[in-house]
């Protein structure tokens, strides 16, 4: 189902769900002397709904970083496989051939097993590691004579070692992102609390009121939509595509 069309059916059954309580409440409720509990209800609404605007934009704007991170860390770690095989394509032998193959062995497994695995939310297999400790040995193996291919070995090392840690970040964001379980509760019940504390108002029309606290409910729930799609990065609304190793193997290719 399209992210779009699950997100208006969250926010519809919201709204309805609000309305319907709402109208209950307004219709069977006890309307004598709500309007004078306005000034009381208007300050626990305030510090409430304060509260918890708080809350939801912290969790949502770490999430936004999130996402901008892992596009940028999977930039990174292609740009750096890619500068791996330039410098060694300076050196003797056939190390810059063996290291421009498993250069392209790596971003294939990565665009076509790894990446899928990711944005199910599975547990990344396959020889992606193996590849890159064959990739640093080949790089090790190398025979520099000179010290500019010394140089070229040395950038050759230094560019692997930032593919290894872009790696783990990236394996690290797929499957450590998501919002914990106590977090969630806090948005949910603090949702519901904001959506039920209106009722208690009183002085405007039912028709008025329905409106006021739908909005609301609708509003809260359109936000902790976006949250659940952007847990995981490479997965829901966000899905990051890897774009950055198909240009990887553009470039070796």
């Amino acid at each position: 189902m399209s992210v779009y069309v699950s997100g208006s059916l969250w926010v519809a059954g919201a709204v309805l769900v609000a309305a319907a309580v709402a109208y209950m409440v307004r219709r069977f409720g006890q309307d004598e002397g709500r309007p004078g509990n306005n000034d009381a209800a208007g300050q626990v609404f305030t510090i409430v709904s304060g509260l918890h605007a708080v809350v939801v934009a912290f969790v949502l704007i770490t999430l936004f970083d999130t996402v901008g991170s892992a596009r940028d860390g999977a930039y990174e770690e292609a740009e750096s496989l890619v500068a791996v095989s330039w410098a060694a394509d300076s050196l003797p032998g056939p190390a810059g051939a063996e290291v421009r193959a498993l250069g392209k062995q790596y971003a294939d497994t990565v665009v076509r097993q790894e990446w899928p695995q990711m944005r199910a939310g599975a547990d990344v297999t396959g020889p992606g590691w193996t590849q890159l400790d064959l990739l640093r040995d080949a790089v090790l193996r190398a025979e520099a004579d000179g010290d500019w291919q010394e140089g070229r070995k040395s950038e050759a090392t230094t560019r692997l070692e930032q593919v290894y840690e872009q790696r783990q970040e990236r394996l690290n964001t797929a499957f450590d992102s998501g919002v914990v379980a106590v977090v969630w509760f806090v948005l949910i019940a603090g949702s519901v609390i904001c959506v039920l504390l209106p009722n208690l108002f009183g002085g405007t029309r039912m028709f008025t009121h329905i409106i006021v606290v739908s909005t609301l409910a609708g509003v809260l729930t359109l936000l902790l939509f976006a949250i659940y799609q952007l847990q995981n990065p490479f997965g829901g609304g966000s899905w990051i595509e890897p774009d950055a190793f198909r240009w990887a193997l553009a470039r070796l290719g």
